[in-house]
């Protein structure tokens, strides 16, 4: 099946489960859909990439931490580190034994990165010989699950936050980076990092880690 009647078969499954799709332009890809899952307010934004030249589907979805949850892990690692590495580390085997890809960003104190858990990405890919719609709606859920999972470990260990997204230094540091050059050739991930919906979760996929 081409990329074409790929990006048409994904629009219709997606528009037949009545889901909030936001098509973006994106020169890397066939196609670049921001959507909502699932329904009502416990949903998520996610990014559903078709890229040029790949013969597959990307899901990701960015979440970042809240503010108030940042400054209590802050506390946390200043009064007890061992048990804040600990914390880390079971976080780290969580996402793992979802199965999805992952990425945390944690805070910078110079060249080091000890925390606090600023924001987290999950993602995964589906290749053209092996989509369909119960595939790609699977994806969703397993990557919506995947993030619940560390968000109610965050709301549990940190408590509910102050209701506001809190820093994130990589993005900081790349958007940084990113004023040096003209504002017209700003590279994919920097335009990812500026979406951000109510509920503050972006997203972010860069298919050349699918090489």
């Amino acid at each position: 099946m081409s990329s074409g009647n790929i990006v048409q078969q994904v629009k219709t499954w997606l528009a037949s489960e009545r889901l909030i799709v936001k098509e973006q332009n994106d020169e890397r890809a066939e196609a670049h859909f921001l959507i909502k899952y699932p329904h009502g307010p416990q949903g998520h934004m996610f990014a559903v990439v078709i890229p040029k030249g790949r013969d597959l589907v990307a899901c990701s979805s960015m979440t970042r931490v809240d503010s108030g949850q940042q400054e209590e892990m802050k506390r946390h690692m200043q009064e007890d580190e061992n048990e804040w590495n600990e914390w880390v580390h079971d976080s780290r085997l969580q996402l793992i034994n979802t199965s999805v890809d992952w990425g945390m960003h944690m805070g910078h104190v110079g060249d080091k990165k000890p925390g606090p858990l600023q924001a987290f990405n999950v993602s995964l890919p589906i290749w053209f010989d092996g989509l369909t719609k119960n595939e790609l709606m699977q994806t969703l859920r397993r990557l919506w699950l995947a993030k619940l999972g560390v968000i109610h470990e965050i709301k549990y260990a940190y408590g509910p936050g102050s209701g506001k997204p809190g820093p994130v230094d990589d993005w900081a540091d790349r958007l940084k980076s990113q004023s040096k050059k003209d504002n017209n050739q700003l590279d994919y991930e920097a335009q990812e990092i500026e979406f951000n919906d109510e509920m503050s979760f972006g997203s972010g996929f860069d298919p050349s880690e699918w090489a």
